[in-house]
């Protein structure tokens, strides 16, 4: 009983805003020493020298480093502006071209916070000032940015792989359907809105440009980071390179595009080194905390006292990913899909797989459910990065409105992808 009440403790801890880390670590230590003596801890060096060399997790920081060298480079800004001018003559050109810059900038990042800011900073101000609405604006850039938490070569997925103990490749092949088809119903509501009322979603005027000079441009843009996206996701899924090795090739690839727009400069590589090493000190530590949490949680009994209530839910499997599902779209509301990955889904694996779900169709039901709960109302985390960077004249309000229909897609792709796996390869 004493796991489950340390399993509370630590959610009421995240709640009231303690540090992650800390307080998985700190609340492992007092409940292991209490439950079980000194002793419990003596083989924590060992787990934290096999985290330290797992080389799957090495990919984690080199794709992170990959897609802060591309975010100096300006590659965002430059892709909008050359895809504003290709779709500027339709209703709703900007939107859509922020959708697809966006979910390049997902899967070149990975990280949804980065893609959410570097679009609230270049793509709202623009469609602003061609008097798109507010609410549409702001639910566009959300969206487009969560994009990152299912796009590959996502964190997240990199993470569950390892939790898992998934190859990282099938977790990317069986993200890419999904993914497409969020980005096409994106793009069809943005059509939809434009269609029914195009002072929401007006075109933008008329270039000088000669139709074949703008084309020009817009391919300079985007095919350099395009065949980076492919050399790089492509070499996992025709298996000639781990993630791990792909993930070094995007790093040296990210540099030579750096190179090629004319932005490299020491200070940038050295920015971008110190970027990746503050995030990946965040993951790591966060993952020592968590082991160390798991650890007292498993000897503690917590994990059989859980086991043996969620397999007694009506409905067998059914009623225990319908549950598992809300309870993780509740706690993104409140942590981040890190601490969600290293402390809830080793507890629910062995459930999920006494029950004989697939490991690999509940990990993509996850990430596709945390790409939700970032954009849900009120505590979403995407909402919190844009209010952080838009405008004074945007109100939280307008933010909470905008997103509601794209919840609504990812809602319908999330039951779609519950109940009709096979659909998408699952």
């Amino acid at each position: 009983m004493s796991g489950i009440v340390m399993f509370a403790v630590a959610l009421l801890m995240l709640i009231l805003g303690f540090p992650v880390a800390f307080t998985f670590a700190g609340v492992a230590l007092v409940f292991g020493i209490w439950a079980e003596g000194f002793e419990l801890f003596a083989f924590m060096p060992y787990r934290i020298q096999s985290i330290m060399e797992n080389t799957i997790l090495m990919a984690i920081p080199l794709f992170i480093f990959m897609g802060v060298v591309l975010q100096k480079t300006k590659l965002a800004e430059q892709l909008l502006e050359s895809m504003a001018q290709l779709f500027g003559r339709v209703n709703g050109g900007v939107a859509i071209s922020t959708i697809l810059v966006g979910s390049l900038l997902a899967a070149s990042t990975g990280v949804v916070g980065a893609s959410v800011v570097a679009m609230g900073l270049i793509s709202l101000p623009c469609m602003l000032k061609y008097n798109y609405d507010k609410q549409l604006s702001c639910g566009t850039i959300c969206a487009s940015g969560t994009l990152g938490q299912i796009i590959p070569p996502s964190i997240i997925l990199i993470i569950l792989g390892d939790v898992l103990g998934l190859p990282v490749g099938d977790l990317f092949r069986a993200a890419v359907a999904p993914g497409i088809l969020l980005i096409a119903l994106y793009i069809g509501y943005i059509l939809f809105v434009a269609a029914r009322d195009p002072s929401k979603a007006p075109a933008m005027p008329l270039s000088d440009e000669a139709k074949s000079v703008q084309i020009r441009k817009a391919l300079i843009a985007i095919l350099p980071p395009l065949a980076l996206m492919f050399v790089v996701l492509g070499s996992i899924f025709a298996g000639i390179a781990t993630p791990t090795e792909s993930s070094a090739l995007g790093g040296v690839g990210a540099v030579l595009l750096a190179i090629a727009y004319g932005q490299f400069k020491p200070k940038m590589i050295w920015e971008s080194a110190q970027e990746t090493i503050t995030v990946t000190a965040m993951v790591f530590a966060i993952l020592i905390g968590a082991t160390a949490f798991s650890m007292t949680f498993s000897y503690s009994g917590g994990d059989i006292i859980l086991e043996e209530w969620l397999l007694q839910l009506p409905g067998e499997k059914w009623g225990f990913l319908v549950l598992t599902m809300l309870v993780i779209l509740i706690l993104g509301f409140f942590i981040d899909f890190v601490e969600i990955s290293f402390i809830i889904i080793p507890v629910l694996a062995p459930i999920a797989e006494t029950l004989g779900i697939s490991m690999l169709w509940f990990a993509i039901l996850i990430a596709m459910n945390l790409q939700t709960s970032f954009l849900t109302p009120p505590f979403g985390f995407s909402l919190f990065y844009l209010k952080g960077v838009s405008p004074p004249s945007i109100q939280t309000s307008d933010i909470y409105r905008g997103v509601l229909p794209f919840i609504a897609i990812q809602v319908s792709v999330l039951i779609t992808l519950l109940l009709k796996p096979q659909w998408f390869g699952l």
